[in-house]
């Protein structure tokens, strides 16, 4: 069955571009090249293979240089600095030159033998499909904080497409115009994919255990791009911040009209420091909350204004060649 899968994938028409960004993944990047070219060699289709250095701090560029020169259908380019994940294959994406463009993580844990999967289902008709692992295999708290992201992504896409997000995807490269009208200093491809198109689907893959080195994704960096997608392509805090505003605006009528009450009908005032304490430190922390997110926003507003780009390409293997 899986052969029959893939005879049928390669007979589709089309340049194919595989993006993969790079950090600190020397030890990967030649079998990870050697098992895309024996897929994506299988029928001859006509494919390009981008790695994009992430700023890496080991020996990954030498290595990427070296493969580019022994093959020309690999293209490589160097960022200036770690932009992040989503920058680095916005970078690739912005030089592709393929019809349909795969995505996949640079630690071998995508299998690229799963890329027949996903051409056949983009041959369906859809313009954007996930490859969705059927077991993850990560540790328990990259798996908290991975489901920290699908509930982010579900306030921001809806229910039905955050469940079924990954970094194993394809899509058409008509929509990387989309990306481009939409670029900032901090970006989500998976959150301007989906304002590109709804014709969005997926497919189960494997997905390998990591065989050396840990995850640069903590929990943390997992954290803060969840902050990210939240408070930069949707309005949900500052409506969290509204109805806080609006319920303890209730509160303090609340307890403006028992204090007042228990003064008319028992002619004293309601005793006690601590209350007034407990209650001066709730409204102060809700108003710093409040002043908090408004901040958020207010930076991104400035970042924007700066003119800061997404990324800075630093070198490229086609200069080399």
């Amino acid at each position: 069955m899986r052969g029959d899968q893939q005879q049928q994938v390669f007979n589709v028409t089309g340049r194919i571009s595989v993006v993969v960004p790079v950090y600190n993944s020397k030890e990967f990047l030649p079998e990870l090249y050697e098992r895309l070219i024996a897929v994506l060699e299988r029928e001859g289709p006509d494919f390009e293979i981008i790695f994009v250095d992430d700023g890496s701090k080991d020996e990954s560029w030498s290595v990427i240089k070296e493969l580019a020169i022994e093959d020309q259908r690999l293209r490589g380019f160097r960022l200036t600095r770690n932009y992040g994940q989503h920058n680095a294959l916005f970078a690739g994406c912005n030089q592709a030159t393929g019809d349909k463009i795969i995505t996949l993580d640079d630690d071998l844990q995508n299998p690229p033998e799963e890329i027949p999967l996903l051409l056949n289902k983009l041959s369906e008709g859809f313009e954007l499909v996930y490859g969705i692992p059927v077991v993850r295999q990560h540790n328990l708290w990259r798996r908290l904080g991975s489901r920290v992201i699908l509930v982010s992504l579900m306030t921001v896409l809806g229910f039905h497409s955050s469940w079924r997000v990954s970094s194993y995807r394809i899509f058409n490269a008509t929509l990387v115009d989309s990306l481009r009208e939409n670029s900032r200093p901090r970006m989500s491809i998976d959150v301007l994919l989906s304002w590109a198109t709804t014709e969005i689907s997926s497919c189960s893959v494997r997905h390998e255990p990591r065989r050396s080195g840990k995850s640069t994704y903590s929990v943390f960096k997992l954290l803060s791009h969840a902050v990210d997608v939240i408070s930069g392509f949707s309005v949900l805090p500052l409506r969290c911040v509204a109805l806080l505003g609006v319920g303890f605006s209730f509160v303090g009528i609340t307890m403006l009209s028992y204090i007042l009450g228990r003064y008319v009908l028992q002619g004293s005032t309601v005793p006690g420091f601590p209350m007034l304490a407990t209650m001066i430190c709730i409204f102060s922390g809700v108003q710093l909350f409040a002043v908090g997110v408004v901040g958020e926003y207010l930076g991104r507003l400035y970042e924007k204004s700066l003119g800061r780009p997404p990324y800075i390409v630093a070198e490229s293997s086609d200069q080399d060649g």
